[in-house]
């Protein structure tokens, strides 16, 4: 009821860790941050022992760049969470204000742009979802449909396939270590789909938000003249 506009994006920003309370809530997620920080420092050093791999070196410096984007976001977001609580506590604040005036013509522009935003949030959340399971489900669909993918990794002449490439002080390859690190890419990949969705969706809001505030103006230009 506090953010007529920003209600689901602003659910979507808390439970990701960038619109942070009080309490122990900005320790734990400053600390999944820093992981994700440091999975992505271990993308960079696997890339620099595929330097000789041209092939392998390019698929991971793009998905490393992806990487390096979300966390980006994320580091900009926690560091400007004042700034940011100005802007999207204004937002709020001059919605509640127009919308107790109970004026036709503004409910009215109010009620558009929020359907609007309320639609394509939810449609890229969705994108974003769809990508992230696409990508985590990728090795399992390669292996499930080659057959000689199979048979070479049985005999040990193939690694077992991987979501993306990082480092891990660890054969990482087969066995426990294989599955240790399948699950940290999967929950990486989780992570990064959350950051970029709530981040992206929060800044289309916004956008949104001032093209309405625009046509409000405009409106009450006209009645004034």
């Amino acid at each position: 009821p506090d953010h007529p506009l920003l209600g689901p994006t602003l659910k979507g920003l808390k439970l990701w860790g960038l619109w942070m309370g009080a309490g122990w809530n900005p320790v734990i997620y400053n600390t999944i941050h820093a992981w994700a920080v440091f999975f992505v420092i271990s993308q960079y050093i696997e890339l620099w022992y595929q330097r000789s791999d041209l092939p392998s070196a390019l698929r991971n410096l793009s998905v490393s760049m992806l990487s390096t984007v979300c966390i980006v976001k994320s580091i900009t977001f926690v560091y400007w969470q004042n700034e940011w609580r100005e802007v999207l506590n204004f937002v709020s604040r001059l919605e509640r204000y127009q919308l107790s005036k109970n004026d036709k013509t503004t409910n009215c522009i109010i009620k558009k742009y929020t359907d609007y935003s309320r639609r394509i949030t939810y449609v890229y959340w969705s994108l974003v979802t769809a990508t992230v399971l696409t990508l985590i489900l990728a090795p399992l669909v390669d292996f499930l449909c080659s057959p000689e993918d199979r048979l070479m990794i049985k005999n040990g002449t193939k690694p077992y396939p991987e979501i993306m490439s990082s480092w891990a002080p660890f054969d990482r390859t087969r066995g426990f270590g294989y599955w240790a690190v399948t699950i940290e890419q999967s929950l990486i990949c989780f992570y990064g789909g959350g950051i970029v969705a709530n981040y992206d969706t929060n800044a289309f809001v916004l956008m949104s938000f001032i093209a309405g505030q625009m046509k409000i103006v405009r409106k009450n230009c006209e009645r004034l003249f």
